[in-house]
């Protein structure tokens, strides 16, 4: 550890900390359909896709109707990608697929539909040798704005039924949909691409180049439309590659700026929708009170990934693993060297503390100690920052259930924001909060005890092996899409169960949100009262990061003193494995 890397954190602590207030206020005006900057561009183009989409934006709708909506969309725009990737070689070719790559196979084709239709960007082929250009932008790409849009939706959804009073209607999924793509992801996106497009990340539909290399080898460099499509994977925190090694790629992540832009695009919406919840609820205290919870727990994340990281590797004798002027010292397996320990520490912890999968480094040859966290951060349901949108309504979740015990120990009924937090609620808060170990430790089970479609997989055994294929099933249903990539998931039983984790952990998850926002809105609002526990003061942040970190031990500690504990003893007892 450096004072070089803390002053990397700080850098880009502030950055991001300065960006909360403003887009926090422009994301509210957008999402409450108040007047911004774009509307004399962005307005008519809005009435007309409601106006072809037969949408009246002034009909709002009740909970079940928000999730019908959100369930359909999403369920019809897996079937159209599923369908553009079977038939890639048939449907594009020339300019569209220079390289003439055939349809997707079956079971990776579903897998991969699932996957972006989830947010998850799981990829379990190698994207420049299997993915047409219009499988590319019209089947990928669209899904980054599409599942980046759902996400944003039911946090706007969540936060109105927390605001409303007596309201059976929580707003209109198509209308924040909509907004959400053409006010906020599309505008964004264009300004980012360009950056990256300016820092020599290629965008064009040139075929691979052909260069002899200096041993007189041909080498076939891969290119394509990459800009725009890493402008949305970060924004979106989808973190699907156009390229096999992601955001190590130097096409993909080519200079230090743009590893400090694509870390601060991860978080910078989920962040900023903090400031929009506690504007909207008329308390901005509860919104940087939500914030400090997810920072602390963030920078503990980072703290403990960089310090494993920078430890000297017990294994290794007979070298200096120190950090000096030419050596960047410690575990240096799987990073990139222009990147270094700090930034690919820093980058893992925010990949993993969000819904995004994007990787400048190998997950799978971290350290015992430095792999558990980044594990750890998706199996807290990724509500430090978070998705875009699904961070938020993750943590309103743990929120509710923090109110809810703090009026156990006070002996009243628990209140948030005026609204009686009552058993229906609790009810649906523990329903988001069970699926999702459940999803995941039953999963893992049947595969580890499955010595072919399993084991079989696997390019290490031992407690790391497990570890592995915990992390399949951890990354699939948080639908963060990183990997231990020891394993090899694209096997027909890893792609279709995977697949079936991703859709779960979405949706299952989902409808106890829409369901809670609901009966929320419902309520009608209560005075606060001497027993009422504030929800804006330094002690509900302690509160709620306890419960977020109590609720997590409860359920997934066991499972990992199995894997990267007992990993971390073995190898620092010489043990081989």
């Amino acid at each position: 550890m450096t004072g070089n890397g803390w002053f990397q954190f700080i850098v880009f602590s502030l950055l991001l900390l300065i960006s909360v207030r403003p887009l926090g206020i422009y994301l509210s005006r957008v999402l409450e359909g108040e007047r911004t900057w774009f509307d004399p561009i962005f307005r008519p183009i809005e009435r007309l896709i409601y106006k072809l989409g037969g949408v009246d934006a002034n009909q709002e709708m009740n909970w079940r109707e928000y999730a019908l909506a959100l369930l359909g969309f999403s369920a019809v725009s897996l079937v159209l990608t599923y369908l553009i990737e079977r038939a890639q070689g048939v449907l594009s070719a020339g300019w569209m697929n220079p390289q003439g790559l055939p349809g997707v196979e079956q079971a990776l084709a579903w897998n991969t539909a699932a996957s972006f239709t989830t947010n998850t960007n799981w990829q379990s082929y190698v994207p420049e040798a299997t993915m047409s250009y219009l499988s590319q932008m019209a089947g990928l790409a669209y899904h980054n704005f599409a599942s980046a849009a759902v996400g944003i939706a039911v946090a706007v959804a969540l936060v109105r039924g927390i605001k409303r009073t007596s309201s059976s209607t929580i707003g209109n999924f198509w209308v924040d949909a909509t907004r959400s793509i053409l006010y906020v992801l599309l505008p964004a996106c264009a300004i980012f691409a360009l950056v990256l497009v300016w820092q020599g990340v290629p965008q064009n539909l040139h075929p691979y180049t052909q260069a002899t290399t200096l041993e007189s080898q041909m080498q076939t460099i891969a290119q394509g439309p990459v800009a725009s499509q890493e402008a949305i994977k970060m924004l979106g925190t989808n973190g699907g590659g156009f390229f096999n090694a992601n955001s190590a790629h130097p096409f993909e992540n080519p200079t230090p700026l743009t590893n400090l832009l694509q870390m601060l695009a991860i978080f910078v919406i989920p962040a900023a929708l903090t400031f929009m919840l506690g504007r909207l609820t008329g308390s901005p205290g509860h919104g940087w009170a939500v914030l400090a919870a997810m920072f602390v727990l963030f920078t503990a994340g980072y703290t403990a990934v960089y310090w494993a990281e920078s430890q000297p590797h017990p294994m290794i004798q007979g070298v200096t693993q120190a950090a000096s002027l030419t050596a960047p010292g410690g575990n240096m397996e799987g990073k990139e060297v222009r990147f270094g320990i700090a930034q690919s520490a820093l980058f893992a912890t925010i990949t993993t503390d969000a819904s995004c999968g994007a990787v400048n480094g190998m997950h799978d040859s971290f350290t015992p100690l430095g792999g558990m966290v980044v594990l750890t951060n998706i199996m807290l349901g990724e509500v430090v920052f978070g998705g875009v949108g699904a961070g938020l309504y993750g943590i309103l979740i743990f929120v509710i259930l923090s109110v809810f015990i703090a009026g156990l120990m006070v002996g009243r009924t628990p209140e948030y924001l005026g609204k009686k937090i009552e058993s229906y609620d609790v009810k649906m808060a523990m329903l988001y909060v069970l699926i999702f170990p459940l999803i995941i430790l039953s999963l893992t089970a049947v595969f580890v005890m499955s010595p072919v479609i399993g084991l079989g997989s696997l390019n290490n055994a031992g407690p790391h092996g497990l570890t592995e294929i915990l992390y399949a099933f951890t990354s699939a249903t948080g639908n963060n899409g990183s990997a231990f990539a020891g394993l090899n998931a694209n096997t027909w039983w890893y792609n279709i169960v995977l697949g079936i984790a991703m859709l779960a952990g979405r949706f299952l998850m989902i409808v106890p949100v829409l369901a809670l926002a609901g009966n929320l809105a419902q309520k009608k609002s209560v005075p606060p009262s001497p027993g009422t526990f504030p929800v804006n003061s330094a002690l509900f942040t302690v509160l709620l990061t306890g419960v977020i970190l109590i609720l997590g031990a409860l359920t997934f500690f066991p499972v990992l003193s199995l894997g990267p504990v007992l990993e971390h003893l073995q190898l620092h007892s010489g043990q081989l494995f």
